[in-house]
């Protein structure tokens, strides 16, 4: 046995910023468009998406730690100006 319910399983990604698992949908996800970090709502847009917590504190230790750069495997840095506002937007 996995140890799995039998209830549907939640896909669980984790955060780039503080590393730690979280369900999908509780997690902002980003993609790089032209060198700059863009909120991916919906989850549609094409590439290598990274994951992080909707929370200003995993934003700056992704940041701090380059942890987009390793997460899309290309070199930096990158904007974050777009993601920064998303993220504001969403803490109360």
């Amino acid at each position: 046995m996995s140890g799995r319910t039998q209830a549907r399983a939640c896909p669980e990604r984790t955060c780039v910023g503080c590393r730690e698992r979280a369900a999908k949908s509780d997690l902002l996800r980003i993609v790089i468009v032209e060198g700059e970090c863009v909120p991916d709502d919906r989850g549609t847009l094409p590439g290598r998406g990274a994951y992080v917590h909707p929370a200003e504190i995993c934003l700056d230790q992704a940041v701090r730690r380059r942890a987009f750069q390793r997460a899309y495997k290309a070199p930096g840095p990158f904007d974050t100006a777009a993601l920064r506002h998303r993220v504001e937007q969403a803490t109360p």
